[in-house]
């Protein structure tokens, strides 16, 4: 644990205490936020950040999480197989998944992180796709959004989706790209998770989509603790980073604070069904 990560200051932002941010995508139980994860909500809940959604990203975390849901009211939780541990895990393990999905249908926002990431070795594309068609099954079952990851898979991801006509939604997570791109998803009833992106003055094509896309496509996300922001990289991600992206959202936004807080916040709930 870094002890200058858990006890640094809240990153530079809108100051007002009566916003309400959602972080839809924050690993609060991934190290260095699993050793004081009330420690780190709390300073989150100081700079506006009111209510968290922590993916899964392999079995091993979902009792876990299906705790802290009981005990937390504010966290709500996804349950899946993330790509990148997709090739360790065995599929028989999805039969637990549908057993929680049956039995804790009311703990269980959505089923996440899931996707494919064709950054990966060659090798390990077919158990991705195994996972993620039968994960995409499972939450059309039993009517649920997902949280999608993706790199160099918005082709594949919108094909298996179109194919199993899945239409509960969800966040694609880490949006990066232009508006085309987005449409695709929004077209499936998608939101795009909004994060660290936005504050590399470099990601233009992704800062120039964001400022032009509908309000109502987007809610934010921070990765934590990945997916550090401009002028934090080397450092571990937190959900009170999301306050800073909030930040820079108003800048490239015409909209007032009040009004993007606001519809940030329903977005949010409604992506998930909250």
């Amino acid at each position: 644990m870094n002890s200058q990560i858990l006890h640094s200051d809240p990153p530079q932002a809108v100051s007002n205490n009566s916003l309400c941010l959602f972080d839809t995508h924050c690993h609060l139980n991934l190290a260095p936020l699993a050793t004081a994860p009330l420690v780190y909500f709390q300073q989150a809940a100081a700079v506006g950040v009111k209510a968290l959604l922590i993916p899964a990203v392999e079995q091993a975390n979902w009792q876990d999480l299906l705790a802290w849901r009981q005990q937390q009211a504010n966290w709500h939780i996804a349950l899946g197989v993330h790509p990148w541990w997709a090739a360790a895990e065995s599929l028989a393990v999805l039969t637990e998944l549908e057993h929680l999905l049956q039995t804790h249908a009311g703990q269980i926002t959505a089923v996440g992180e899931i996707g494919l990431d064709f950054a990966l070795a060659a090798e390990t594309f077919t158990k991705q796709q195994q996972f993620f068609s039968a994960q995409v099954a499972l939450a059309k079952h039993y009517q649920k959004p997902v949280i999608l990851h993706h790199r160099k898979s918005q082709p594949a991801l919108l094909a298996e989706l179109k194919r199993q006509q899945f239409t509960e939604g969800g966040i694609l997570h880490a949006f990066s790209g232009s508006q085309q791109q987005a449409k695709a998803f929004l077209d499936l009833g998608f939101k795009l998770g909004i994060g660290g992106t936005i504050t590399y003055p470099r990601a233009e094509k992704t800062r120039n989509a964001v400022r032009k896309l509908p309000l109502c496509a987007l809610v934010l996300e921070t990765d934590a603790p990945a997916m550090p922001l401009n002028g934090f990289q080397g450092q571990a991600n937190t959900p009170a980073q999301l306050s800073a992206v909030f930040t820079i959202l108003c800048e490239l936004r015409s909209e007032s604070v009040e009004q993007l807080a606001e519809a940030l916040w329903q977005n949010s709930h409604h992506a998930l069904r909250l």
